[in-house]
């Protein structure tokens, strides 16, 4: 019971400092800037928009990612906080794991959001936009596991988040082709086959992230 309290204490406390401190809002805002940026770059063709809007969303989506890298772990860790979870009985897949919800938390709800409001830009139909964040919804917790995994590799190294894009891009890019798949006509089981990956980086996300963890104090 202690476990899970401390558990959710961080939870709590790394949303509450993510929404407090703005980082939340960053994705966001570079979201829906490359949405508005857009339809000047292509022009207001709504056939064109509608074909390749939903693409460019999830696009947007895997860059948004990006953002917050060198959030993630690298000032708790230099603050010693991971050291302090650990001589309270938590182990280093339990904090990692622990990241991801609050990452989540703070990252994917609004994502989705931004996606619905930058929908109308790109005049994507009712059924696309379904789509488009039901397949957000799939995917945003394993980005945000893979943002985590990344991060733990990364933490401490000279240009973390330069190296952390080089590395969390073409692990992603499976989550892409099927997600931006979804939205064609011949998208079939891409949904199915999105969640079979979401799950597989979630589940692998706390102890590949617990074991960088383990290995950057040593």
């Amino acid at each position: 019971m202690f476990v899970i309290q401390t558990v959710a204490t961080i939870v709590w406390r790394d949303v509450r400092q993510s929404y407090a401190s703005g980082g939340t809002w960053l994705p966001v805002i570079f979201y829906l800037s490359a949405a508005t940026l857009f339809p000047f770059a292509v022009g207001p063709d709504p056939a064109l928009l509608l074909q390749t809007g939903g693409g460019i969303l999830w696009i947007a989506a895997l860059l948004a990612t990006l953002l917050p890298l060198d959030r993630l772990i690298q000032p708790d860790l230099e603050n010693g906080v991971y050291d302090q979870l650990l001589v309270r009985g938590l182990s280093d897949e339990m904090i990692a794991a622990a990241r991801l919800v609050s990452h989540w938390l703070s990252f994917g709800p609004p994502l989705l959001f931004a996606a619905f409001l930058a929908s109308g830009l790109m005049g994507l139909e009712s059924a696309a936009l379904g789509t488009l964040l039901a397949s957000l919804a799939i995917a945003t917790p394993a980005l945000a596991g893979l943002a985590v995994m990344i991060a733990a590799l990364t933490a401490g190294l000279k240009g973390a988040g330069a190296l952390g894009g080089l590395l969390l891009v073409p692990l992603a890019i499976p989550l892409l082709i099927f997600g931006a798949g979804s939205l064609s006509a011949q998208g079939g089981n891409a949904l199915l086959f999105l969640a079979a990956i979401s799950l597989l980086l979630i589940a692998i996300t706390p102890f590949a992230a617990g074991a960088a963890l383990s290995a950057v104090r040593e």
